[in-house]
Order: C-alpha cells, then sequence, then structure tokens
C-alpha cells in the first residue's frame, strides 16, 4: 500500500516538473503541491480518476496528503462513460467512436 514520502518539497522555487502520463509538464504549483491539488490543476472530476504515483496507485482517501516532489512520475487515467452493445440480432462484438453520438462498427470492419 501506498505510503505518503517523508520530506516531500514544500516551497518550489522555480516551477515543479513532473512527468504525467510519460510527458514532461511544469506547474507553478501551491505549498505544499499535492495530489488532491493537481488533480483540482488539471480540472478533473476526482471521482473519476485513478493515479499510480512513481509506480504505486495511491487510494484517494490518501490523495489530500500525498506531496509530490520534482521528476515523479504519474499515470493518471480518466474514467469516461459510454459504449455501446450490440443489438440481440446483432451477435458480433462491436467497438465504438468515443465522439459522443457517434455509430458503433463491428470490430471486424476495424
Amino acid at each position: 500500500m501506498y505510503q505518503p514520502q517523508k520530506g516531500a518539497k514544500e516551497t518550489p522555487a522555480d516551477p515543479m516538473k513532473l512527468h504525467i502520463n510519460g510527458e514532461e509538464r511544469s506547474f507553478d504549483s501551491p505549498t505544499p503541491f499535492t495530489l488532491a491539488a493537481l488533480v483540482e490543476l488539471l480540472n478533473m472530476k476526482p471521482d473519476r480518476v485513478a493515479v499510480e504515483l512513481n509506480r504505486e496507485i495511491v487510494p484517494r482517501d490518501r490523495w489530500s496528503e500525498t506531496l509530490l516532489n520534482e521528476a515523479d512520475h504519474l499515470e493518471v487515467v480518466h474514467f469516461v462513460g459510454g459504449g455501446c452493445a450490440p443489438s440481440a440480432d446483432q451477435g458480433e462484438a462491436f467497438s465504438c467512436d468515443s465522439k459522443i453520438g457517434s455509430s458503433c462498427t463491428p470490430a471486424t470492419a476495424i
């Protein structure tokens, strides 16, 4: 289980650099810069997000106490609802376009 790191950086003089989903990003972060603050800064709904910090999944109830450090690696997954199901007479796998209102396409055609 994830344990918050001791001695996390609390007063950044320069923007903090984090690696999010493989991309380096800089943040003029609040002090202290927590995982909860990052999710809010990214305008994500906390109940639809899962976060891995340095290869460990961080439970949502620990986000407010989890301090971020320079060069941390995060994987952020945002869950979206939707999808499609084949009708009773179709009997084959379907793939859906990610756009709202799009139609389903048989998976064999992709």
